[in-house]
């Protein structure tokens, strides 16, 4: 059995103090009732510094000396994606449980074996997919577990955002296959993950992906073909060049019996929603939608609702490693189809 922690506050630390932290420190602070920050790790002095003052919290430059001197229960990874393996491996085998930014892994066996690791340690695995907490995309889940569509025919995704070449110049990891990956591992990685999560099981990809304007090893813009296991046909156009700032995050379904689109910057408002049978729920529509300027969305505070009600042992992860490994296989294989130019048929070998 996993442990669980009912009669004190879940201490937790975070490692990786840049761009996406804030958004953990943030939840983390909105559950101080049941979590604890004990600590920080980051290999800049400067920005270590700055958050041990902020937080009153002991700072680390290295995780395995944190690991030794701190009781910890869980510690959450903001590092850059290609070092989440070899970190989440160390912290499983200290026994303590792991939340995971996007993508969990930049390579498909380093995912397994942070899966493996997690197992025959028996702690959790995390890995964070806030936007299936967006109102809007629970709307549409809600929907599509109805059945409300009947056959679903078509699913496109649009992810027209920018990020200037001074966004990857901040950071020397950024924009580099070891430690990055592109505009669809990094940025997209959320809207691959509905590709699976709403529409189900994806059967073939075909990939292109090119690097048009930004000085980087990675793609700066794809489009991919998908057809799933059920028949359904699909695509998605995903640039980084958009001009001059982010213009769309956006997700089309058309069903037998209903049409819907979810747009806005970041999935945040439900602009066709069209069912041949009505239902109680679609007057929450408005309701749902939201305004943002972020592309996170709102959905890192509830994520973390379930990671406390996990650790609790009050209910069961709502992504873990296997889940989070869904989404992997399917950016693996968008690469390995844009490398060869061929169609890559799931699941892939291992």
């Amino acid at each position: 059995m996993f442990g669980t922690i009912k009669d004190r506050k879940i201490k937790i630390a975070v490692v990786g103090c840049g761009r996406i932290s804030k958004n953990h420190f943030a939840s983390i602070q909105q559950y101080a009732d049941d979590m604890e920050l004990v600590a920080v790790c980051d290999t800049d002095k400067v920005v270590l510094e700055q958050h041990k003052k902020e937080y009153g919290v002991n700072g680390y430059s290295h995780l395995e000396l944190m690991l030794q001197k701190e009781s910890l229960d869980v510690v959450a990874l903001c590092s850059p994606s290609g070092i989440h393996p070899e970190q989440a491996i160390m912290i499983a085998k200290a026994g303590v449980n792991v939340i995971t930014e996007k993508p969990m892994a930049t390579r498909w066996q380093d995912g397994l074996n942070m899966v493996k690791a997690c197992d025959d340690a028996r702690v959790r695995l995390f890995v964070v997919k806030q936007n299936r907490r967006n109102t809007t995309l629970q709307l549409l889940k809600r929907a599509v577990t109805e059945k409300r569509f009947g056959k679903i025919y078509m699913v496109n995704i649009n992810v027209f955002w920018t990020r200037p070449q001074e966004y990857y110049d901040h950071a020397k990891w950024r924009g580099t296959w070891e430690l990055d990956g592109g505009a669809f591992m990094n940025q997209a990685s959320h809207y691959v993950d509905l590709l699976e999560w709403l529409i189900g099981p994806v059967q073939s990809v075909q990939a292109m992906i090119g690097t048009l304007a930004r000085d980087i090893q990675v793609e700066d813009t794809g489009v991919l073909n998908l057809r799933w296991r059920s028949g359904a046909l699909g695509s998605m156009s995903v640039t980084m060049l958009t001009y001059p700032k982010n213009l769309e995050g956006s997700i089309t379904i058309l069903g037998e019996k209903g049409t819907v689109k979810v747009g806005g910057v970041a999935v945040n408002d439900i602009q066709i929603w069209d069912f041949a049978e009505p239902m109680d729920y679609d007057h929450q529509i408005k309701d749902a939608n939201y305004q943002t300027t972020s592309v996170y969305g709102l959905g890192h505070p509830l994520y973390y609702k379930n990671v406390v009600d996990v650790l609790r042992g009050d209910a069961e992860p709502e992504t873990d490693g296997r889940e989070g490994l869904k989404t992997l296989e399917l950016l693996i294989g968008a690469y390995i189809s844009a490398r060869d130019g061929k169609t890559v048929n799931f699941p892939l070998e291992y």
